[in-house]
C-alpha cells in the first residue's frame, strides 16, 4: 500500500521544473549531407566514467541486458509503476521535434523513446515526406525486441532504423541529426564525456542534445523511500519476474547512485560544449531531462 500511494502522488504531482530551466527553443534545420543507413555492428563500450566501484565492463553489461531483454519492458513498466511512460512522453513534449528533422536515439534499449518519436513524426498526409528516426544500442538482443515492437506498431524501415553501435564511436558523419537523445542509458557508457561529445558531434548546429536519466530526489522522506526501493525492493522483484537477473537489478541502483545529477550533469553538458543547458526534474526528481543546444559554427560558448 505504501508504494501504491507513492504512485498516485507521483502521477498527480510529478512535474517540477528546475530554477535553471527554460522552455526549449525551436530551431530551424540546417542542410546536411546524408549518408545511407544500414545495419552496422561496431565495438561497443560501457562502463563507469564517474566511479570505479561498479563493474561496467562491456561483456558484463551486454550479458546482463541480453538476459533480461525478453522481460525488459514488463519489468520497466512494473518497477517504475508505469511512470517511465510519462517520462518519455514528457521528454518528447519538451523537445518538440519537428517533422522532417532527423532524430537519433542512442542507447535505445528496446526502443521505447525512438518508437514514440517515430509515431509522433509520422506524416499526417500522403504528400508529406517521412521523417528519419534512427536508434542505436550496444546490445543486439535488446534491438531484436525493439524491431519486433516496430513491426507490431506498423512503423516501416524508411521511418525508423535500429542499428547496433557504440555511443562513443557513432557511425555517422558530423552534423547529421537535428535531435540526439538518450534515455536511461548514458550512465552505461564507459566514458560519459566521450559519449556526450559524440552525441554533440553528430547533432546539427542549433540542434538539441537531450539526456533523460534517473536522478536523486531531494525531498525529505521521499529520498529515503526512493533509496530503499531502489536498493532492496527493486532487485528482489526483478529477480522474481526475470529469473537469474538479480545482478542486473542490483547494478541499476549502483550505477544511478554514482552518476551525476542536477547541476553536476548540466555542467558536464556545458563542457562538451553545449549552450543554453537547462534541466527538468520529473516526479519530484526521480528522473531528470537535460537539454543542451549545439552552438552554431563560429559561436563561442559562454564560459
Amino acid at each position: 500500500m505504501r508504494f501504491v500511494s507513492l504512485a498516485n502522488c507521483f502521477l498527480d504531482g510529478g512535474n517540477l521544473v528546475s530554477n535553471h530551466s527554460v522552455k526549449p527553443e525551436s530551431t530551424s534545420p540546417n542542410a546536411a549531407n546524408l549518408e545511407s543507413l544500414g545495419e552496422k555492428s561496431v565495438g561497443d563500450s560501457v562502463g563507469n566514467a564517474v566511479g570505479n566501484s561498479v563493474d561496467k565492463s562491456s561483456e558484463r553489461v551486454r550479458r546482463m541486458f541480453a538476459e533480461i531483454a525478453p522481460r525488459y519492458d514488463l519489468l520497466n513498466h512494473t518497477l517504475s509503476l508505469n511512470i517511465d511512460k510519462y517520462w518519455r512522453k514528457r521528454t518528447l513534449d519538451l523537445l518538440s521535434p519537428k517533422a522532417g528533422d532527423p532524430f537519433l536515439d542512442v542507447c535505445t534499449g528496446t526502443g521505447d523513446l525512438a518508437l514514440s518519436a517515430a509515431m509522433r513524426l509520422r506524416p499526417k498526409r500522403e504528400d508529406q515526406a517521412k521523417t528519419e528516426v534512427v536508434a542505436s544500442d550496444f546490445c543486439g538482443e535488446m534491438l531484436r525486441f525493439a524491431r519486433s515492437k516496430q513491426t507490431k506498431m506498423g512503423i516501416d524501415s524508411d521511418s525508423l532504423v535500429f542499428l547496433e553501435a557504440d555511443t562513443t564511436q557513432l557511425p555517422f558523419i558530423d552534423n547529421r541529426f537535428q535531435t540526439v537523445s538518450v534515455a536511461f542509458g548514458l550512465r552505461n557508457v564507459v566514458d560519459t564525456m566521450k559519449g556526450l561529445r559524440e552525441m554533440a558531434r553528430v547533432c546539427r548546429p542549433g540542434g538539441q542534445v537531450a539526456v533523460l536519466e534517473f536522478s536523486q530526489p531531494t525531498f525529505p522522506g521521499l529520498k529515503q523511500l526512493y533509496q530503499f526501493y531502489f536498493r532492496h525492493v527493486l532487485p528482489r522483484i526483478g529477480n522474481q519476474v526475470a529469473k537469474n537477473s538479480s545482478e542486473a537489478y542490483a547494478y541499476l541502483p549502483q550505477s544511478v547512485s554514482q552518476f551525476p545529477s542536477g547541476e553536476a550533469m548540466a555542467k558536464m553538458m556545458r563542457e562538451v560544449p553545449l549552450v543554453s543547458v537547462r534541466y527538468y526534474p520529473m516526479t519530484f526528481g526521480v528522473a531528470t531531462l537535460y537539454v543542451g543546444t549545439k552552438p552554431d559554427v563560429g559561436t563561442k560558448p559562454a564560459s
